[in-house]
């Protein structure tokens, strides 16, 4: 089912794993064409389609593919929809390119986080033709205009160094990916995705600056949905940031070398991040947070981040 956002701009549950409010994906109409935003994994395609059918779009009238960036929940079904409409321009961050192009290193390191899961969680990946890829930067000043619409493009590293966000200034919404945070009611807990190998807790800070700068009303984030007033959430995600953050370095401060004590400091990472989501929502909701990112991985991501940057001993 499709919600309004403003005229001519929706979004629709892709109902990831058979549950609802994880992983969301916008759509942008346009007398020029439509555009979608984080078109999400293949295993949701069935779900994107008949969404599209319900509204009276047909897969030849989607000419642009708006990535925030390459990881598989947002942009997995790239080649696949490419492959089957190949009108469809793909715009990505110059960094994340070569990925959707060749994605064999891509799928490699998913493999090496997810294993025997894959497929299960996200289908097929198929690569996209280079004569399809339209390249971002997120250089001052740059634009894309898509669906009928124009959208700002700002360079959002943090949570992946090729990750992008997109303002319209006409709607006041700016569609932020993952570097809002996980937040899947509205009242819920602003959760840090900080899955390996890019976490750059510096780099995303100051991107949560510049999308504060563009002072959209709403941020929309792919883990679910709008959030409005924007200022309130981009604070309180802030300091989850941190805490979460220093969560992880709290638990490399505990004793041992061995990799059955990271799974240990894992554990009890997992653990204190329950108690923090348990605050705001119920068990069953918190749950869904491992859905739409393992807590696991988010331990591991900061966990290689403070050891690059030898703030740890261990």
């Amino acid at each position: 089912m499709r919600q309004t956002l403003a005229a001519g701009v929706s979004y629709l549950d892709l109902n990831f794993q058979g549950r609802a409010r994880v992983i969301a994906s916008v759509i942008v109409e346009g007398s020029s064409g439509v555009a979608i935003v984080d078109p999400g994994p293949s295993s949701t395609l069935r779900t994107l389609r008949l969404a599209l059918e319900g509204a009276g779009i047909a897969l030849s009238d989607v000419t642009t593919l708006l990535l925030t960036h390459i990881h598989l929940d947002h942009a997995g079904a790239a080649g696949t929809l490419v492959a089957e409409n190949p009108a469809l321009r793909v715009y990505v961050h110059e960094r994340g390119a070569p990925h959707l192009i060749d994605p064999a290193k891509l799928v490699a390191s998913a493999t090496r986080l997810y294993g025997d899961e894959m497929d299960r969680l996200w289908g097929s990946v198929s690569p996209v033709p280079e004569s399809a890829i339209q390249i971002l930067t997120g250089a001052r000043g740059e634009r894309v205009t898509a669906g009928g619409r124009i959208f700002e493009v700002a360079y959002t590293p943090g949570h992946a160094s090729h990750h992008v966000s997109y303002f319209n200034s006409d709607t006041g919404i700016a569609f932020v990916g993952d570097t809002g945070g996980v937040k899947l009611q509205p009242n819920g807990y602003a959760l840090p995705p900080t899955p390996p190998p890019d976490i750059d807790l510096e780099a995303w800070r100051d991107s949560l600056t510049c999308i504060a700068a563009w002072r959209p009303d709403t941020l929309f984030l792919t883990h679910f949905g709008p959030m409005t007033p924007a200022e309130p959430h981009l604070a309180e995600f802030r300091d989850h940031l941190e805490t979460i953050a220093g969560l992880v370095k709290t638990s490399l401060d505990q004793p041992g070398d061995t990799e059955d004590d990271d799974g240990k400091r894992e554990a009890w990472f997992t653990d204190q991040v329950m108690r923090e989501l348990r605050t705001r929502v119920s068990d069953e909701q918190a749950r869904a947070y491992e859905v739409a990112g393992r807590f696991d991985l988010n331990w591991r991501g900061l966990a290689r981040y403070w050891r690059k940057k030898g703030s740890v001993t261990r």
